[in-house]
């Protein structure tokens, strides 16, 4: 994030430098955009720590989540349920035939 105040701070010493004037409209307006940039600027680093916040909230529930699943589930694999033996009742190889 800190490319972002960089880049602000470069347009803000660009503006000193290039001596706009706070009096006229368009003076006004870069110097009110470029506050506005560096508004957002902190907005959005803001945003990245909450989201890292939030993201490692997620992780703590996700183990924990994973230590219940795995007291209340044991060791059940998603394909226990599938034998290679199952028969299906539906299923008659003497019916099918191929084309």
């Amino acid at each position: 994030m800190d490319y972002l105040y960089e880049k602000i701070s470069y347009l803000k010493g660009l503006a000193d430098g290039l001596g706009i004037d706070e009096s006229s409209k368009e003076g006004k307006l870069l110097l009110n955009i470029v506050d506005v940039l560096d508004d957002f600027a902190g907005a959005i680093e803001d945003l990245v720590v909450e989201q890292e916040e939030i993201g490692e909230y997620v992780d703590y529930i996700d183990e924990d989540l994973a230590d219940v699943e795995e007291d209340i589930y044991g060791e059940f694999d998603e394909f226990d349920e599938f034998d290679e033996d199952y028969e299906d009742e539906y299923y008659d190889e003497e019916e099918y035939i191929e084309e």
